[in-house]
C-alpha cells in the first residue's frame, strides 16, 4: 500500500510540475509578446514621424521637443507607481502610450544614422538580447548579486551622460557606450531571470498580465537601451 501511495505522489507531483512549467512558458510567452509589440509599434511610430516633416519640426524645432523626450520617463516612473492599483486594461493602455512617445522620441536617429546602419545594429542587438534572455532563463546560477553591480552601472552611465552633456566629449562618449552596452547585455539575463521568478501558477488572470506588462517594460528598456549604446558605437552617421 505504501508502495502504490508513494508512485501516486511521485506521479501527482510530476503533473503539478508539468502544470507549473506549461503555465511559465505561456507566460514568458506573453511578456515576450508584449515587448516585441511594443518595439514594433515603437519602430513604426520612430519612422513614421522622421518621414513627416511638419511633425519633426514640431517636435524637434520646439520646446516640445523635451516634452516628448521626458514624457517616457514620467510614463515609466507613473507605470510602476500605480501599476498595483491599476487595472490590467489600464496597465496595457499605459504601455502602448509609452511605446508610442518612445517612439516620437527616437526618431531623431533617423537622420543622424543611415537607415542601413540602423537595421544592421537593430539585428546586432537582437541577436545578444535573445542570447542573454536565454541565459537568464535556462541558468541555474542565481543572479541576484548582478543586480547591485549593474544597478551602480547603470548609475554611472546617468551621470557621466549628464557631465558629457556639457564637455561633449567624443571620449568619454565612447567609454559610456562601451559601459553601457556591458551594463544593459547583464541587465537583460538578470530582468529575465527576475520575470521568470515572478511567475507563480496561483496568480489570478489580472495580476499576471499586470506581471507580464511589467516583465516586458524591464526588457523593452533593456533592448532600447542596448540598441542605442550600440547605435553610437557601429551606427554610420548621415
Amino acid at each position: 500500500m505504501a508502495f502504490g501511495s508513494d508512485r501516486q505522489t511521485t506521479f501527482a507531483r510530476t503533473t503539478d510540475r508539468a502544470v507549473i512549467d506549461e503555465g511559465l512558458r505561456s507566460y514568458m510567452l506573453r511578456v515576450y509578446n508584449y515587448m516585441a509589440s511594443a518595439l514594433a509599434l515603437t519602430g513604426i511610430v520612430a519612422f513614421a514621424t522622421a518621414n513627416t516633416p511638419v511633425l519633426m519640426n514640431a517636435i524637434f524645432g520646439t520646446p516640445l521637443m523635451w516634452v516628448v523626450m521626458l514624457a517616457p520617463l514620467g510614463m515609466v516612473m507613473f507605470l510602476s507607481a500605480k501599476i498595483q492599483t491599476m487595472s490590467a486594461a489600464a496597465a496595457q493602455a499605459t504601455f502602448w502610450i509609452f511605446s508610442v512617445l518612445m517612439g516620437m522620441s527616437l526618431a531623431s536617429i533617423f537622420v543622424i544614422y543611415t537607415g542601413t546602419s540602423i537595421a544592421r545594429v537593430f539585428f546586432i542587438t537582437a541577436g545578444v538580447f535573445g542570447a542573454m534572455s536565454l541565459y537568464g532563463y535556462t541558468t541555474k546560477r542565481d543572479l541576484t548579486g548582478w543586480g547591485s553591480f549593474l544597478f551602480m552601472g547603470l548609475i554611472g552611465i546617468i551621470l557621466a551622460s549628464i557631465i558629457n552633456w556639457f564637455l561633449q566629449s567624443s571620449a568619454l562618449e565612447f567609454a559610456i557606450s562601451v559601459i553601457g552596452v556591458l551594463v544593459f547585455v547583464g541587465l537583460t539575463a538578470y530582468d529575465t531571470q527576475k520575470i521568470k521568478e515572478r511567475y507563480a501558477a496561483s496568480d489570478s488572470t489580472s495580476v499576471m498580465s499586470k506581471k507580464a506588462i511589467m516583465g516586458a517594460l524591464n526588457l523593452y528598456l533593456d533592448f532600447i537601451n542596448l540598441f542605442l549604446m550600440l547605435l553610437r558605437l557601429f551606427g554610420n552617421r548621415n
